[in-house]
């Protein structure tokens, strides 16, 4: 099966640069529809299959254009939202961030038991991360398109992708309506074939203005 695993357009929330992970979340700004508007050229190559989106409004009102183009039904499930982030909540401080992203990338290093602060830990996460690949597979899609999270893919792929490790997922941002394109199967493994670090999109030229939960980080130890 083919994986496109693309994250939402901007949001509020990005450009104030908080860890924003609560349901049902912001909707995109007018940059952020840009992106998403800007989907269905970009994927216009892939014959999607069936196209999923997270419960957070940002994901379902991303994956709307991309549904009008290909005429699928938006499956919308729990399991590809984003990482929790409990006690860092609405906080956008430099320590929060480091803590958040810290504890992301230790469960794809394999420490899935560490606890996000007042939130999931890593086998929760990717458990239910996996669920929905795992129903994806099983639809017999050649080709599915997950609109999710710039954290939770970051962690998912680099906790299941053969050829991506935490400091390449550290070091290589995710930005808004960024894709990472894999190729594999839930019984026989991943392998990702590209790695977008910029929007497909037009782009909002200011440092930091797709969030926290997809800029690059240096010295990640997990």
């Amino acid at each position: 099966m083919r994986l496109l695993l693309i994250r939402h357009g901007q949001t509020p929330s990005n450009l104030k640069h908080l860890l924003d992970t609560a349901a049902p979340g912001p909707a995109l700004t007018p940059l952020g529809q840009e992106q998403a508007d800007a989907l269905p050229t970009a994927l216009a190559k892939e014959e999607i299959g069936a196209l999923y989106a997270s419960t957070l409004l940002r994901t379902q009102l991303t994956a709307e254009p991309l549904a009008a183009r290909t005429g699928l039904e938006v499956r919308v499930r729990d399991g590809i939202r984003e990482l929790s982030a409990g006690d860092l909540e609405m906080r956008g401080d430099d320590q929060a961030v480091e803590t958040y992203l810290t504890t992301a990338f230790a469960w794809s290093a394999g420490d899935t038991g560490l606890r996000m602060p007042g939130g999931e830990n890593g086998v929760e996460a990717l458990r239910r991360f996996d669920a929905v690949v795992e129903e994806a597979a099983g639809t017999g899609a050649r080709t599915v398109a997950m609109v999710s999270h710039g954290a939770a893919i970051r962690m998912w792929a680099a906790a299941r992708a053969e050829n991506v490790d935490v400091d390449f997922a550290a070091r290589h941002a995710l930005r808004n309506t960024g894709v990472v394109i894999l190729s594999g199967a839930p019984d026989e493994g991943w392998r990702v074939h590209t790695w977008a670090g910029r929007s497909v999109g037009p782009a909002a030229g200011v440092p930091g203005a797709s969030g926290p939960a997809g800029e690059a980080v240096d010295g990640v130890e997990a």
